[in-house]
């Protein structure tokens, strides 16, 4: 039986996301996996990994909100901006203090105009950015509008600085700790990098490969997998019964309630459907005007079996 739902994999340091996926799908026998957002190599942490139709459900995780803990490296500067890289420019940071670090973050915070490293899979004229780099090129890459809404220092022991990021997508953590160096004129990298939470996901609650792995040989391994609905927990639920569950698994608009009941809701806002059984049956975008609410994702109400975990919803 094809599984549907989402595993909070912690991915080690030194694995790529897709060899992490690899790993399920040999595991698993499924076919249909796709992970919830790209972790560099140097990077561990959390990982959700999508099964069947859960992986119609990666933009919300790609889209959410995302804490990282980061090392960074004074004093020294590498062309991939992390310590998998070369070396290409060292400089004096023993003069930086704590005060210099924090006064330079404030540029870092709120929405940023953030430029891509070159070691990225980014494209530019249909080549990945990485492809060209290696390749010895560098391209100029245009800024991009991100959201940092929490950037705190946590330790600092020169020339290390440990930071905490809360952001949103498309923030590339190497460039912060990067640009946070040429901010200081000393140079950076980023040494150490760990996703603590995607979505509703944290990393005190991953599941290591080698714990998988055992749980795929004891037949165990389908009580780790959260439901697909687990992803958009954080958006408001409607329940239908009767001919408008029929309806909403045909994906035809419906009525939810009389108008007053919707007065606070807003135009194209995304709600959740479940069955008057509790199963999640779609999600739903309000129009307004129309006071329908009109399927855009329908799922299978079969629910695969849930992990308990008091971490989630």
């Amino acid at each position: 039986m094809t599984i549907n739902g989402v595993l909070n994999l912690c991915k080690p340091a030194g694995e790529t996301s897709m060899d992490m996926v690899r790993m399920v799908k040999r595991l698993t026998k499924e076919k249909k996996v796709g992970h919830g957002g790209t972790l560099d190599p140097i990077a561990s942490g959390v990982l959700p990994i999508c099964f069947g139709q859960a992986t119609r459900l990666m933009d919300p995780l790609v889209d959410g909100t995302k804490l990282y803990r980061t090392k960074v490296r004074l004093g020294e500067t590498t062309d991939t901006y992390d310590s998998d890289g070369a070396i290409v420019a060292t400089a004096d940071a023993s003069k930086v203090t704590k005060e210099d670090i924090e006064a330079a973050l404030d540029s870092f915070r709120g929405s940023i105009l953030q430029v891509p490293p070159m070691y990225s899979a980014l494209k530019h004229g249909g080549e990945r950015l990485y492809d060209l780099a290696r390749a010895g090129f560098e391209v100029e890459r245009e800024a991009r509008s991100v959201q940092v809404s929490r950037l705190e220092i946590l330790e600092w022991e020169s020339p290390d600085v440990v930071l905490d990021i809360e952001c949103g997508r498309g923030v590339y953590v190497r460039s912060i700790g990067h640009d946070l160096g040429q901010a200081l004129g000393c140079g950076a990298h980023v040494v150490e990098l760990e996703r603590r939470k995607a979505g509703p996901f944290l990393v005190e609650d991953g599941i290591t490969p080698e714990v998988f792995a055992a749980a795929v040989e004891d037949g165990t391994w389908r009580d780790l997998i959260h439901t697909p609905d687990t992803v958009v927990q954080n958006l408001p639920a409607a329940t239908v019964s009767g001919a408008m569950e029929s309806f909403v698994k045909n994906g035809r608009p419906v009525t939810l309630g009389p108008r007053e009941a919707t007065a606070q809701v807003q135009h194209g806002e995304l709600w959740r459907v479940y069955s008057h059984d509790g199963q999640f049956l779609a999600l739903a975008r309000y129009d307004k005007p129309l006071g329908q609410w009109k399927p855009e994702k329908v799922f299978d109400p079969e629910p695969p079996t849930r992990q308990k975990n008091p971490a989630l919803p």
